[in-house]
């Protein structure tokens, strides 16, 4: 098994725990911001994946962190002394983005990214935001980005699906069909 796919494994069994006893929002914050502590210093994620370290020093090294940490909610502390006990804390960084994914998904929510040729104004990024919210059903987060190489129309992308309305691609399918034709 990867360590994407055991991540996606921990923060499923972290949600469906935290949905039936707790705030899953409330561990999702807690989460992040542990793998933000741990990432925040240069020798901490080194020592928490190094295999020559015994697993029993990593989890002493988590529970003193987690006692600095104050308020984590007792089932992300467990989850991250049980990571830090199966030396599996190389997982961490997968685990809190699979689970943002996860309480995302819970929320029915969705990310989208949106490439125009130039810069829009926001009333059109708004317009174009809820028509891919009609589009898929989903409150969408929409990230707007630049990029002149399409020349102009837009590409957005929604999960793993792209609308292509570049006018670059278009010129492409052109060019396709009188290939074709010839």
């Amino acid at each position: 098994m990867t360590s994407r796919a055991a991540a996606t494994r921990y923060a499923r069994a972290l949600f469906d725990v935290a949905l039936k006893e707790g705030d899953v929002q409330q561990a999702g914050r807690d989460l992040t911001a542990f793998a933000q502590l741990v990432a925040s210093h240069e020798s901490l994620p080194k020592v928490l994946v190094n295999p020559a370290i015994p697993a029993p020093k990593k989890k002493a090294i988590v529970e003193q962190l987690l006692a600095r940490a104050g308020s984590v909610s007792p089932i992300v502390a467990k989850l991250l002394l049980l990571l830090a006990d199966r030396d599996r804390f190389v997982l961490l960084p997968d685990l809190s983005a699979a689970y943002q994914h996860r309480l995302m998904d819970h929320a029915k929510v969705v990310r989208a990214e949106i490439v125009t040729a130039v810069g829009l104004p926001g009333d059109r990024v708004e317009a174009l935001q809820q028509g891919l919210a009609n589009v898929t059903g989903r409150q969408v987060q929409l990230d707007s980005r630049v990029d002149s190489s399409i020349i102009g129309g837009a590409i957005a992308r929604v999960g793993s699906t792209v609308y292509d309305g570049s006018v670059t691609r278009q010129l492409e399918k052109m060019k396709e069909t009188l290939t074709q034709g010839s």
